[in-house]
């Protein structure tokens, strides 16, 4: 029996003595507090054939939920529970790698724990294995089939709505005409932009014509090779106004009303609701809104005696667009920190 014994307690000092025969090398040594309901993580590299010892401990005693050792990417090593002490638990490492240690707190108040990780190295070849680990970001690049409409073509088209000439009657015509006209219209489906002119007598329409005459005659014109484009549908479209203001013995008041509604308040004299006004002899701009429905613009004389003639212009801009699907591949990228060894 006696013999047993001490061949059990030789035994014992051998694998003693193979485990522990190496000075072991300590990785990291630290004290923490692990938040209420928190966790925190610490990365260390190992060498193929280390042996990693760890030593934990709460220091007030409490109980912390969950201790964990991974090996990346996920496979887990040592889990202990609810646990306040773990002494000298050892752990043999098959593969060069990276470790990760978690420690998780389930209670509302924290933890205080002091840890201790050691290495013992397989031979002297990996004493100096450094067991830092370091950061990089990696880009993920993915492709994915997906369907999208694009623009097959446009086609730009110049639509003249309104070209006339209103009369109205003065203040006191002695035929009893009012001295209000309405002018209306309808802009086209799939209007972008449009633009007026209102000129009075003959001052407003020779206006008209010195510009159109210009604007005609200059590069601008000789460059657009969009049909009917002009003085009228180069202000609709890009807001170039060529138009001058003139000076004359008649005027009128315009203005742009929202809707029928309103409409005949203005012709009864009551408040209403308009977008736009002006008191000229000649008036151009290009408009932005509406682009749908009806325009109605109402026109004042208030020549006592004199009745008057105003041209009114309303240009508008269509875009007809031809859409069609096709497959394209879209791109994605998903950035993700990757751990590396510094060795």
């Amino acid at each position: 029996m006696k013999k047993s014994i001490l061949g059990s307690l030789v035994l014992i000092t051998i694998r003693t003595i193979q485990i522990f025969g190496q000075t072991p090398i300590d990785v990291a040594e630290s004290t923490l507090k692990v938040g209420g309901l928190g966790e925190e993580v610490f990365y260390y590299g190992f060498a193929e054939g280390d042996q990693l010892i760890f030593n934990f401990e709460e220091l007030n005693g409490k109980e912390l939920k969950e201790i964990e050792i991974t090996e990346l990417p996920s496979s887990s090593k040592f889990m202990d529970y609810k646990t306040n002490k773990i002494e000298n638990k050892s752990i043999n490492i098959q593969r060069t790698g990276i470790y990760k240690f978690r420690f998780s707190n389930s209670a509302v108040g924290g933890r205080v724990c002091k840890f201790k990780i050691q290495r013992i190295p397989a031979s002297e070849n990996t004493v100096n294995f450094n067991p830092s680990v370091l950061w990089r970001t990696i880009s993920d690049t993915t492709y994915t089939p997906v369907e999208e409409k694009y623009l097959v073509k446009s086609d730009t088209v110049v639509i003249t709505v309104v070209d006339q000439v209103a009369k109205i009657s003065s203040r006191n015509a002695l035929n009893g005409n009012t001295n209000i006209n309405i002018v209306d219209c309808v802009l086209p489906e799939r209007t972008v932009s449009w633009a007026f002119y209102i000129g009075v007598g003959t001052e407003g329409k020779k206006a008209y014509e010195d510009a159109k005459d210009k604007f005609m005659n200059s590069a601008a014109a000789s460059a657009m090779k969009i049909p009917g484009y002009g003085t009228m549908a180069a202000l609709a479209l890009y807001g170039l106004n060529v138009f001058s203001k003139v000076q004359g013995e008649d005027n009128v008041k315009y203005r742009f009303i929202t809707d029928w509604e309103n409409v005949l308040l203005f012709k009864s004299g009551n408040t209403y609701y308009q977008y736009k006004q002006g008191d000229v002899v000649n008036d151009a701009s290009q408009m932005k809104s509406p682009l749908t429905g009806k325009i109605y613009i109402g026109l004042i004389n208030d020549n006592v005696m004199e009745p008057i003639d105003v041209i009114v212009k309303i240009t508008a801009i269509q875009v007809n667009q031809e859409w069609d699907t096709r497959i394209v591949n879209k791109m994605s990228v998903r950035n993700r920190e990757e751990a590396y060894l510094a060795n």
